[in-house]
């Protein structure tokens, strides 16, 4: 049995980079941590701009329990690499939600 293909996600957050890490330290040094942009753009709705998670999920165009996991999953792996010194490493994904790897 396959798992249930994703939904699409509208996401308007767009990051400059490929990745967020500690600064004097290269990345061949790091552990990544795989960050998904409907990840980073439920946390910027939620955390930054003030919405609920249901206002989130309309904006998004998915359900108030999807950008309660979604948070929910940004938030510990913000916390681990902000404690760990880890690197937050962007993924995009393609019109079918699998990801295609960095940008």
């Amino acid at each position: 049995m396959s798992p249930r293909p994703k939904k699409n996600r509208t996401c308007q957050c767009r990051f400059c980079g490929r990745a967020f890490k500690p600064t004097g330290r290269p990345m061949s040094e790091l552990k990544h941590i795989p960050f998904a942009l409907d990840e980073l753009e439920a946390l910027r709705l939620c955390d930054l701009e003030g919405l609920t998670q249901a206002e989130a999920g309309e904006q998004m165009g998915v359900s108030r329990g999807t950008v309660q996991r979604l948070v929910a999953a940004a938030r510990k792996k913000t916390a681990q690499a902000l404690c760990d010194g880890c690197a937050l490493v962007f993924q995009e994904t393609d019109d079918r939600g699998r990801e295609t790897g960095g940008r």
